[in-house]
């Protein structure tokens, strides 16, 4: 298992605000579906994680930007496990333009949870195990 997970991504029409660059809410969306993609690609797709009774939330997220990402540009999001604690673990992201351009990055904290609605849960074995090592992208600054 690699510690960098890449999930590439179309950039469509509609993700291009007035300026001509990718509207910020965008990333977000593209930082959740890599987080899908980046736990399915470790063994772990996302409905079986919720039939074991577990689902996660975001409760923290940052962004940086260095540069604009506009429609048609060839793009990839990184993922790698930076933190995992008792209930929460942390993945970095990176927006990537032509495989090696890092146009912004971003730090995510998820908990874990029970799907019963009955609160968060300690990380159990099999989202530990498809999290792996932590590796991360940024460092201590986010950087």
């Amino acid at each position: 298992m690699t510690d960098v997970f890449t999930h590439p991504i179309s950039v469509r029409y509609l993700e291009v605000d007035a300026q001509g660059v990718v509207f910020n809410a965008w990333y977000l969306a593209w930082f959740d579906d890599a987080m899908t993609a980046f736990l399915t690609a470790r063994g772990l797709p996302y409905p079986a994680m919720l039939d074991a009774g577990y689902d996660v939330q975001l409760v923290r997220s940052e962004i940086d930007w260095r540069s604009g990402v506009r429609w048609q540009d060839a793009i990839e999001v990184a993922v790698s496990t930076s933190r995992i604690g008792r209930t929460s673990f942390t993945l970095d992201f990176e927006v990537r333009r032509n495989v090696h351009e890092v146009t912004c990055a971003g730090r995510t904290v998820y908990v874990v949870i029970a799907t019963d609605g009955s609160g968060k849960r300690g990380i159990p074995p099999l989202i530990a195990d498809a999290l792996g090592d932590p590796a991360p992208l940024l460092d201590e600054a986010g950087r």
